[in-house]
């Protein structure tokens, strides 16, 4: 089983046609290349609206949008901890990144990228 998850470059949402185009060039390379078992099932989708936050990349161009996040209380604010949070910014150098935002409460917090232990989109289902 191959999942494979693909976004744009442009940033426009992934359509069944982009899935499709992938798909088949994955294929035809996977199968050029013996690269896999001949018995394959191979999935191809967009990451979704729930989708991880990964990298300080993510964090950028997610901002503004809600999130999920657990941080390492070890390593940052212990108050944040697990909770939805808005994306306020990224501070900081390379390396050292900040991750800014929003609790419920409206209170700011700043937590190093890396004692985020995982965080993802989230999506209100209200709207």
């Amino acid at each position: 089983m191959l999942d494979v998850r693909i976004e744009r470059a442009d940033g426009a949402k992934i359509t069944v046609n982009d899935c499709a185009r992938a798909s088949r060039a994955i294929e035809s390379r996977l199968d050029a290349d013996s690269a896999v078992d001949a018995r394959y099932v191979l999935e191809v989708s967009s990451p979704g609206v729930e989708r991880p936050l990964r990298n300080v990349d993510d964090w950028r161009r997610f901002t503004g949008r809600e999130a999920v996040m657990t941080v390492d209380a070890a390593q940052a604010d212990a108050a944040i901890g697990s909770k939805d949070v808005r994306i306020a910014g990224v501070e900081g150098d390379a390396g050292e990144e900040i991750i800014v935002v929003e609790d419920t409460a409206g209170e700011t917090h700043r937590v190093p990228l890396a004692a985020v232990k995982t965080a993802r989109l989230a999506f209100n289902w209200k709207r």
